[in-house]
């Protein structure tokens, strides 16, 4: 199987050569990958170097000419150094665009917090008007981002490393029902779902598949029919409790939100470390959910 970032590659290349209106900014991250389709559309690959600001104000700037800009770098790179243009040049001027960040919160721990960005959603929160995708397969993350290639609307997708072992029906648009149970709802956001369902294994609780965070599916949601709700994601934990809050905000409810901690963990180690010392195993979220989903938090059989 391929990579989410492999085929964000060669569907955006495609993309390039179906619709005429693209362009894609790059600040050096996946130049490689783009050479070939570069040398067909010059003139719509565009790679300004290690230039966050200037990525994103060129991207804005294509935009307002009327293209349909896809830009891309590392999160870190792509949502918090250039925040203030994301910010101005696409939120203030009415500018559309698709970023597509890869490293997600930490990818690539080797590299160090730089290019780390567990804020990257709760960053744009911050702003209106921005559609999050966060797609747990790269068959998700085609379909997502052909979507948004196809819009003209401002539209941020997560890439990550870390991914679930198939894909799940994504329309762009809501929650899907994987599971059903009595005793709560548990929403997994995107790479989270393979290792929720590991960790509800036998637990009488339901589980949503979330790959399109914003806006938040506050219907499905409440289709549940629960109000102990759990969030699990793969960034800040917490991020989406505001928005699960509001949703149930006319009944009585309890929300715990699961997710990257706040503390910088300072050896880098592997992916499944970070992982495991921000408690997003499966093991840990056993214990955490069937705890406050007042479950079995049996963790035998688990990893």
């Amino acid at each position: 199987m391929d990579t989410v970032r492999d085929r964000f590659i060669t569907t955006t290349s495609e993309l390039l050569d179906e619709d005429p209106r693209l362009a894609v900014v790059l600040a050096d991250i996946s130049r490689d990958g783009f050479q070939q389709v570069q040398r067909k559309h010059p003139d719509r690959v565009i790679n300004v170097g290690i230039r966050e600001q200037l990525l994103i104000g060129a991207g804005a700037g294509l935009a307002l000419s009327g293209m349909r800009p896809i830009v891309h770098t590392f999160a870190s790179f792509l949502v918090e150094r250039p925040f203030e243009q994301v910010k101005l040049d696409f939120g203030h001027q009415g500018a559309g665009g698709v970023l597509v960040s890869i490293g997600a919160s930490y990818d690539w721990p080797a590299y160090g917090f730089t290019h780390m960005s567990p804020g990257d959603v709760a960053l744009l929160d911050t702003l209106d008007g921005w559609t999050v995708h966060v797609p747990g397969h790269p068959d998700e993350a085609e379909i997502l981002l052909r979507q948004a290639a196809a819009g003209d609307d401002r539209v941020y997708v997560r890439l990550s490393t870390q991914g679930n072992e198939r894909a799940r029906t994504v329309t762009g648009a809501g929650f899907r029902t994987v599971r059903e149970g009595r005793s709560g709802v548990v929403v997994a956001v995107g790479p989270m779902l393979d290792t929720v369902l590991a960790a509800t294994e036998g637990l009488d609780v339901g589980v949503l598949y979330a790959t399109t965070v914003r806006p938040f599916d506050a219907a499905a949601l409440r289709a549940t029919g629960h109000t102990d709700v759990v969030l699990v994601e793969p960034y800040l934990a917490g991020t989406s409790t505001a928005a699960a809050n509001d949703a149930l905000a006319d009944l009585p409810h309890r929300v715990l939100g699961l997710g990257v901690g706040r503390r910088e963990l300072r050896r880098y180690g592997a992916v499944e470390e970070h992982q495991a010392a921000h408690g997003l195993d499966a093991r840990a979220l056993r214990e955490r959910i069937g705890g406050f989903l007042a479950a079995d938090p049996d963790p035998v059989g688990l990893p």
